[in-house]
């Protein structure tokens, strides 16, 4: 056994500084101690074992996908248990009369009670022998089947009524051979309902709870436990539950008995005391390497956790205790020969192709290491069992790793965990299903790693999901789901992403996107909080600066999105948004956080890390971060900049309410003051702005407005402009001040390329402005009347001339208007009509002095134009 091979190996659950005293070993003296987790005809060892998968490197071709081509694959004779298990076909069959005394015995303890531990002996002894007589005693049969209920119930009482922290008798032994024998003619005492998984439960508790052999040892001496040597009982007890175990899965076809086992297994496999994992681990290789000899599987298959198996044995071959190390390596060896006939039966005919490229990635993967060390790293597990698990059973290895990061009384389990997620996400790629569901649990565990290193390599499992486009969305909406300001643990993990350089911008890209849905959407009552988290999710991706190719590359975009969110945000509270419930339930907000404060250190963030010193510093000086204070800065430091920006603005123009339209639109109409905006195609200017000529809202009408008169420096915009003339004429008819003058403005630069039809229009309303009661349009208009007569052609002169005429009378009353600025604009009026008209005035029309305390001169320009009449 395992004992000659290395000295003589330690027992599941025993400390590695316990040694053998050859004068205590009492009954065992005489013979061979079995080592429970060793036939004799196997010595166990892992070294030795993956001798067998050298076949693989050796004979690529034998990875073919029959079941007969498997079993080659594995290297697994179907040869029969190991003797240690009991001879029970070996002897001959009992008579009748022993029969119904072993049935009559056992009648009574079922009708009695069981007092003396000779009585409760001899009961399993006698179930024992009975049920050598199963296969050819009707009587037998009918019995034993009748009172699986008293025998589950008495099984019960025996292993309930011995002691939970010593080992002085072989009872659970006994306990573990009867149900052995039983199962053995396929008498199952621990499957099929719930007071039997009920007894398979408190067995596998009370023979993994023991205590560790050194106590067991210690307590011997303290309490003398008669003839027993407790540590020899200690072996043939384990011995005999190994084997208990390995009886249910020699027939298991359907994998039905391997659920139920690793079922009760799973919670030992994990436990924090060394010596009850080490029994775990040492049964359940023992019971692979069974099942794997003596596998016959057929559809369906009822084990639905290899994902889970498949992970805990990879901790477990990382387990800094050498011996559960070792168990585990050997048992993950035979797990994946069971692996590869289970997945050659349930691929079906369809997926052929796709297991025969799983096997020849499982061959060049093992082609890879060196086969002896190969179960002693965990990552080179995941790489080879990867290609053969399901989306399904991919999550279920990620979830189990995950949960054994809060192991936190061995970092090396730690350690092993991150290695193994990072490998098993780069290598499975896209075939992962319940993202959000793993996403979750990654956040809810980044809290309790203390570990550098593996803090790293989980924050870098959820890189390689959010990296790939499949799954980008998906992380970060979950990510978006958590309390803003994020702690200190997500924010780590926004910060520290690590993804390759072409993925970068995909993903910041993606995240902005989340924040300019919440812009696009109908206006609601309250911010939608998706804004808010992706606001803050930005200013920590900033602050880390890992994504800094894609910050520069979006620059334009990002800016302008967060401005219109620190738009969006002025004056809000929390209170304002609309926070799914039961996101703050453990934890108060600050009533100083508020959407503006997110947009406003997302804004800056964004501006220093791309280098934009200057306006970060001008917005600072002028104490403001609204828009205008920056497209103040944009326009007077970086004309390139402003170009990029304006043109993102575009698709923003029609976006969302007309509040947020104007806010666009207003730092749209700025921007054109920019050299660059000439190269903006007409479409994106003059005919958007022609579009706000019209428009309802006179705010639109004035940034329209705006917009062509920073558009009209530009010589090679001017002919666009002029077919907006008669547009910008109608204008002059507005109640807003505002508009009318900026009108005005715009056609004194043009007029004098104007059409003769819409000058003398444009004539008329002006004439129709004199008087007006806003002393700047009455003003202007008249300024605008005096250079439309100007620019009359000599050939159109017949045409205007009434006009002109007409205009004289106002003028000259309005000469006189105690606004000194309206009279001086309507004497120079008068002298550009009187040169039009050729004629002379007077020098009495220039007179600044009212005429009433001058009647002469008054009457000298009455007669002047009554003459002239």
């Amino acid at each position: 056994g395992r004992g000659s091979r290395r000295g003589r190996s330690r027992l599941p659950g025993e400390d590695p500084d316990v040694g053998l005293d050859p004068r205590t070993l009492g009954i065992c003296s005489q013979e061979e101690v079995v080592i429970p987790c060793a036939s004799d005809n196997d010595s166990g060892s892992v070294d030795l074992q993956l001798s067998n998968l050298e076949n693989i490197k050796k004979d690529p071709s034998s990875l073919e996908l029959t079941d007969s081509d498997i079993s080659d694959i594995a290297g697994l004779s179907r040869e029969s248990l190991t003797e240690s298990f009991r001879h029970l076909t070996q002897k001959g069959p009992l008579s009748e009369a022993v029969v119904e005394r072993l049935i009559q015995s056992i009648q009574e303890v079922f009708d009695g009670e069981l007092q003396s531990e000779l009585e409760k002996l001899t009961f399993l002894r006698s179930l024992s022998s009975l049920s050598r007589t199963l296969p050819y005693d009707e009587t037998t049969e009918s019995f034993i089947h009748s009172h699986i209920a008293d025998i589950v119930r008495i099984l019960n009482m025996l292993v309930e009524e011995e002691p939970v922290h010593s080992l002085f008798s072989s009872m659970h032994q006994e306990v573990f051979v009867t149900i052995t024998d039983l199962s053995y003619q396929d008498v199952h005492l621990l499957f099929g309902s719930e007071d039997r998984a009920d007894l398979f439960s408190l067995i596998t508790k009370s023979i993994i709870t023991l205590p560790s052999v050194t106590a067991l040892i210690q307590l011997q001496e303290i309490m003398p436990s008669g003839t027993y040597n407790t540590e020899c009982l200690y072996r043939q007890t384990f011995q005999a539950f190994s084997e208990m175990l390995q009886s249910f899965v020699v027939k298991d076809p359907h994998l039905e008995n391997l659920d139920t086992i690793f079922k009760q297994m799973d919670p030992w496999l994990q436990s924090t005391k060394d010596h009850e994992r080490a029994r775990a681990t040492a049964s359940m290789a023992q019971v692979l390497k069974c099942l794997s000899r003596h596998l016959s599987l057929k559809l369906p298959l009822r084990f639905q956790k290899l994902g889970h198996l498949v992970a805990l044995m990879a901790l477990l071959c990382g387990d800094p205790v050498k011996d559960v190390a070792e168990e585990a390596a050997e048992g993950t060896h035979y797990l994946l020969h069971i692996t590869l006939r289970l997945k050659c039966i349930s691929y079906d005919k369809k997926n052929h192709p796709s297991l025969r490229r799983a096997m020849k990635k499982c061959r060049e993967l093992l082609e890879l290491y060196n086969i002896k060390r190969f179960y002693s790293c965990p990552f080179k597990i995941a790489q080879v069992f990867e290609v053969f698990l399901n989306s399904n059973e991919l999550c279920q290895f990620v979830m189990t790793t995950l949960d054994s990061l809060e192991n936190l009384k061995h970092p090396c389990t730690q350690q092993s965990a991150g290695e193994l997620l990072v490998t098993l996400v780069k290598n499975a790629e896209s075939r992962f299903e319940k993202v959000p569901e793993i996403m979750g649990v990654i956040c809810a565990r980044l809290s309790i790693i203390s570990q550098p290193r593996v803090r790293q390599q989980i924050i870098n499992t959820v890189s390689l999901f959010i990296s790939r486009p499949k799954y980008t969305d998906i992380v970060i909406s979950h990510l978006l789901c958590h309390p803003v300001p994020y702690d200190r643990h997500l924010a780590e993990l926004w910060r520290t992403l690590e993804v390759e350089l072409s993925s970068t911008t995909w993903i910041l890209w993606r995240l902005l996107r989340k924040l300019q849905k919440c812009h696009n959407a109908p206006t609601q009552e309250k911010m939608a909080y998706v804004a808010v988290a992706a606001t803050d999710a930005l200013y920590e991706v900033f602050v880390g600066n890992r994504l800094q190719a894609a910050t520069f590359r979006l620059f334009p975009q990002l800016l302008m999105t967060l401005l219109i969110q620190i738009h969006h945000s002025v004056g809000l509270t929390m209170s304002d948004v609309a926070i799914p419930s039961g996101l703050y339930a453990e934890q108060e907000m600050s009533s100083e956080v508020t959407p503006l404060c997110f947009a406003m250190q997302a804004t800056k963030t964004l501006l220093l890390r791309t280098l934009c010193w200057q306006e970060f510093n001008i917005m600072e000086k002028n104490k403001g971060w609204k828009s205008a204070i920056f497209r103040d800065a944009l326009l007077e430091r970086n004309h390139l900049l402003a170009h990029k920006v304006m043109y993102l603005l575009v698709p923003l123009l029609n976006r969302g309410n007309d509040k947020h339209k104007l806010t666009s639109a207003g730092f749209f109409v700025e921007l054109l003051q920019s050299p660059v905006a000439r190269r903006l195609p007409s479409i994106y200017s003059l005919v958007r702005l022609k579009d706000w000529l019209h428009h309802g809202n006179s705010v639109f009408k004035f940034l329209a407005l705006r917009g062509l008169r920073y558009l009209i420096k530009h010589q090679e915009m001017r002919e666009g402009i002029k077919s907006l003339l008669p547009c910008i004429v109608d204008l002059l008819r507005e109640t807003d001040e505002k508009i009318v003058l900026l009108a005005i403005q715009i056609l004194l630069q043009l007029v004098e390329t104007m059409d003769f039809t819409t000058l003398t229009a444009m004539m008329k309303t002006l004439f129709s402005l004199f008087g007006d009661v806003r002393p700047d349009v009455h003003r202007f208009s008249m300024t605008l009347f005096g250079a439309s007569v100007k620019s009359v052609k000599y050939t159109d002169k017949k045409g205007v001339e009434n006009q002109v005429l007409d205009s004289l009378v106002p003028l000259l009353l309005y000469s006189q208007d105690e606004n000194d600025a309206v009279a001086e604009e309507s004497r120079q009026v008068l002298r550009i009509c009187a040169q039009f008209l050729k004629w002379k005035l007077p020098q009495e029309v220039y007179c600044k002095d009212p005429w009433y305390i001058s009647p002469s001169e008054a009457g000298a320009v009455c007669t002047f134009f009554v003459c002239e009449q």
